[in-house]
């Protein structure tokens, strides 16, 4: 059986759907009738074209992931029936579940549309399949990745998603220490433990330009460095790495337009934000001709330092309003996931260098 991505990508994209379906998670309560009764009820008249879209865009990549999932695997006979059998159960059990939240609204529209953008995914994921797409995706992947490579392209994946959730450092990810105090803080009011708590004592101080830089400089460095860990060759890995920042680059530039507006842009390449990056680009490029043991120690390194830095880093008042623009609800069907990479993606990422340094020491 062959190992693919496609398994992983598709768990991780139905905890997606169910964020976006359940969100905000508060207020459950029974409201005395029938759960299904949704699916008998008349046609809502409040629908839009991006309504329509947007439910059957939501749902095409689990059906294509699931269906990539099994031809991958070998299980050629009745792909598409199974990938939509799936996307059914999910959205009948993300409507069947919203007659328990005050927020969200149950529909058999919405149902509907779902199944179609499973189907939808999952009949694309055939076709790319029959005129030899993944065959070439796997001749492509065999150059140029090694074969335990799986686990990296996962992370190389959901890194683009993970820095569309604004950060108070462009490229910072896994600023958590602030949150997880605030939490803790919470839970252990009134008890001996709050004092346990480093933030409680101390305020966190701004960062200086040149902190700034450094966190700037890791951020674009990290994945690239993740990348040398499981590309083969020294000039496709220098290719990686321009195209990592590339992508780097464009996303947080996206994020910045969906968070203020498109005319802000640009607006978080600071001074110190472009020579970090620069200087992470340039330093990328030359590790490139680098083994692959020293872009793992490389890389444990400046996951350390970068979390480091970035924990120490406060959130601005404008920071804190564009959290609160997005956790309303303004980017509701798709920030969860974002937000969670965002926290999760350097941890995974230590976890991940970690196993495969210990399993290839083990083969050699």
């Amino acid at each position: 059986m062959h190992k693919t991505a496609a398994w992983p990508l598709a768990l991780l994209y139905c905890g997606l759907i169910i964020y976006a379906s359940l969100y905000p998670f508060v207020d459950w309560r029974d409201q005395g009738i029938d759960p299904w009764v949704y699916l008998i009820t008349p046609l809502s008249p409040y629908w839009t074209g991006f309504d329509v879209v947007i439910n059957i865009l939501g749902y095409g990549p689990l059906g294509a992931l699931l269906a990539l999932g099994a031809v991958r695997s070998g299980q050629s006979r009745r792909v598409v029936f199974m990938a939509t059998v799936c996307g059914l159960l999910m959205s009948l059990s993300m409507e069947t579940l919203q007659n328990y939240l005050p927020a969200r609204v149950p529909s058999k529209v919405d149902l509907a549309l779902n199944v179609v953008g499973t189907w939808a995914g999952a009949v694309g994921a055939l076709l790319l399949e029959r005129v030899g797409a993944i065959d070439h995706w796997s001749r492509l992947r065999a150059r140029w990745f090694v074969p335990q490579a799986r686990g990296g392209l996962v992370l190389i994946a959901t890194w683009p998603v993970a820095l569309l959730f604004p950060a108070a450092v462009p490229f910072g990810l896994g600023q958590v220490l602030d949150r997880l105090e605030v939490a803790l803080a919470a839970e252990w009011v009134n008890t001996p433990f709050l004092t346990w708590l480093p933030g409680h004592l101390a305020p966190l101080q701004p960062l200086a330009p040149g902190a700034e830089l450094a966190c700037v400089f890791l951020g674009v460095l990290i994945p690239c460095l993740l990348v040398f860990c499981i590309a083969r060759g020294s000039l496709r890995r220098a290719v990686l790495a321009l195209l990592m920042v590339s992508v780097g680059v464009l996303t947080t530039a996206l994020s910045s337009a969906l968070s203020w507006g498109p005319q802000h842009a640009w607006a978080w390449a600071s001074a110190p934000a472009q020579v970090g990056l620069a200087a992470g680009t340039v330093v990328a490029v030359l590790l490139a001709w680098a083994p692959w043991r020293v872009s793992g120690a490389v890389l444990l390194l400046a996951l350390g330092l970068y979390l480091s830095l970035l924990n120490q880093a406060p959130e601005s008042p404008y920071f804190s309003q564009t959290l609160q623009a997005w956790e309303q609800g303004r980017f509701i069907r798709f920030h969860g996931l974002a937000q969670w990479l965002g926290w999760l993606w350097p941890y995974a990422t230590l976890a991940y260098v970690l196993t495969q340094i210990g399993r290839r020491d083990a083969k050699t």
